[in-house]
């Protein structure tokens, strides 16, 4: 647990575990306050754990929700307020203790001098400068001013230190490595998540999908080690969770998407017990391997939600990896398989199907199409499902399982959806081709937060880096986008061990593979693929395409157009003749 102490009253945290209101309770607090919206990230735990962990040690809970990067006057009268009457010591705590420490702040402003304030939560780890003109407004009993750009200003700002952040970054500075960037990341870990089907089946150890972000960040490019609360696109600006905004020519945004596991009442207090695992978190799979491994008899059911998700492929190649596995062991015909997929087909591409079914019939599995996973009893091992007929009549239906794998309900991150930059269901509304935004010329996108119609993969992100890059180079020199992103994702389907069905295709479903077919029939099992996704997409995710290096990914581009320079003297040069 990190405390850090700003006065004898009142300490504040990062994010708080269940675990730790008994620490707290032990350093002689005696109430907690949380800071943090409920469900603001996958990774939070249940507020409701909490408080029932904090009275359980004799702790008061308050609940004082704040969205990042818009602190109002009615939250900071609110917190004055609940300071007033509330007996210490406090912990008030929010997801880094920013926060907690900026409504401190701007509490304290009508009372303590600024460089007071500023120093005070600097020493406690927070650098709170952005706030200043704020908190002098406050102590001089003005009107409230809107925040000022805090001095910093780059050519290109990049939302998103991810697979898609740190590819087109690269990508840029190899057209121009004197470009001025920065990147907004706040994790402190940069994961190859491809691999996490692998860690499940048993192939990778999971340290080997995890580097420290700062190993991957590209070195001439100024890192914001914190989180985005939101847009300010008519000022060019990016607001950070602590209220300092970042100014930019150009805007990237490619912050990935958020995993719903709250969507489905019980999933996240049973996952990684009680037989529940999801190879969609790093942490649990692990798990995964440890259930197929000890699985001996019984029911194994492995769901898939409604689309979109990232890697459409990959609930699917858990169960191959496991039913391989079972019958390596000669295991398989004491386990029942059950695909329960919300969807109405196997796989998005048809062409893709026939050799997918081979394999459904070889491990014997049960495909339960539209059935949706809407509730987890882990004590009880049941799981509850919305199943839809033929005629639209939907039913729920319970089933009873030894051993379950979940892929969760999968969103646009918060700070997107409630954003000016999102279209009607919350994505980063974009050009499918030149992933510019459709409204703001100055601002392009990629990856898994986008509502590009296209699957939400790594092998997605390797094209469309140089597609923005070539298109940003051309829009900070005045010209039009000129790269076409053709919507190619590829989804190597891991059919069993050593061998992958290699998916590639683009818009539409239409194939789209790299190599010619005598060497990869991607439409057939194949060792060749097995050997390309086990050796060779790690060694090209972290050295090629983190790097800037396009190998089969260069973009396609349309036949040149000119920039407006260039426009004006063709009209220059023909009036002089």
């Amino acid at each position: 647990m990190d405390v850090r102490q700003l006065t004898p009253f009142i300490s504040v945290s990062p994010q708080l575990t269940a675990t730790d209101m008994g620490l707290a309770a032990a350093k002689g607090f005696k109430a907690v306050i949380c800071n943090r919206p409920e469900h603001e990230s996958e990774d939070q735990p249940a507020m409701a754990d909490l408080r029932s962990a904090a009275e359980a040690n004799g702790l008061t809970w308050h609940f004082l929700p704040v969205v990042a990067g818009q602190i109002t006057e009615q939250d900071i009268n609110d917190f004055s307020a609940l300071m007033n009457q509330i007996k210490g010591p406090v912990l008030a705590f929010c997801r880094t203790g920013t926060r907690s420490s900026t409504l401190w702040a701007l509490s304290e402003a009508q009372h303590l001098s600024v460089d007071a304030i500023l120093s005070t939560t600097a020493a406690a780890g927070y650098d709170l400068s952005a706030q200043r003109e704020r908190l002098e407004s406050i102590q001089t009993s003005a009107s409230e001013k809107p925040l000022k750009v805090s001095g910093a200003q780059h050519d290109v700002v990049i939302v998103g230190g991810g697979a898609g952040g740190q590819a087109v970054a690269s990508s840029l500075l190899k057209r121009a490595p004197d470009l001025d960037i920065a990147i907004i990341e706040p994790r402190t870990e940069h994961y190859y998540q491809p691999g996490w089907t692998l860690v499940g089946g048993g192939v990778f150890e999971r340290r080997e999908t995890v580097r420290p972000m700062s190993s991957v960040m590209p070195k001439q490019a100024k890192w914001y080690q914190a989180a985005t609360a939101g847009f300010a696109p008519e000022q060019q600006q990016v607001i950070l969770e602590d209220g300092e905004r970042i100014g930019y020519r150009i805007l990237i945004v490619a912050p990935g998407l958020s995993l719903d596991w709250e969507a489905i009442p019980g999933l996240k207090e049973t996952l990684g017990s009680n037989g529940v695992t999801s190879n969609y978190h790093f942490d649990l799979a692990p798990y995964t391997w440890e259930l197929v491994q000890s699985t001996q008899k019984g029911k194994a059911l492995f769901t898939q939600p409604p689309m979109p998700i990232k890697c459409a492929g990959a609930p699917q190649k858990a169960m191959y990896l496991a039913c391989d596995h079972w019958t390596r062991q000669g295991r398989i015909q004491d386990i029942e398989v059950e695909f329960c997929n919300a969807g109405a087909a196997l796989f998005g591409v048809a062409d893709y199907v026939p050799a997918l079914m081979e394999y459904i019939k070889k491990y014997n599995i049960q495909l339960s199409f539209q059935h949706n996973l809407v509730a987890v009893d882990g004590a009880g091992k049941t799981a509850l499902f919305k199943a839809t007929d033929a005629e639209g009549n939907v039913s729920e239906i319970e089933k009873q399982f030894d051993m379950m794998h979940v892929c969760p309900p999968q969103k646009a991150p918060a700070f997107i959806a409630n954003s000016p930059l999102a279209d009607q269901a919350g994505w980063l509304d974009l050009n499918p081709e030149t992933l510019q935004h459709k409204k703001y010329g100055d601002i392009f996108g990629l990856g898994d937060a986008g509502n590009t119609p296209n699957a939400k993969t790594a092998a997605a992100v390797r094209k469309q880096a140089p597609t923005v890059a070539e298109n940003v180079i051309r829009a900070l020199e005045g010209g039009s986008s000129r790269a076409v992103y053709d919507g190619y994702g590829s989804c190597p389907l891991t059919v069993e061990r050593g061998k992958i069905v290699l998916a590639e295709f683009g818009y539409g479903g239409k194939l789209l593979p790299t190599f010619p077919t005598w060497l990869v029939e991607g439409r057939q099992p194949s060792r060749l693929s097995w050997f390309l996704k086990e050796k060779m997409l790690p060694w090209i995710y972290w050295n090629a395409m983190l790097k800037g290096h396009e190998w089969l990914a260069k973009p396609e581009i349309l036949l040149h157009q000119p920039t407006a320079h260039e426009a004006q003297q063709a009209c220059n040069f023909g009036d002089k003749k």
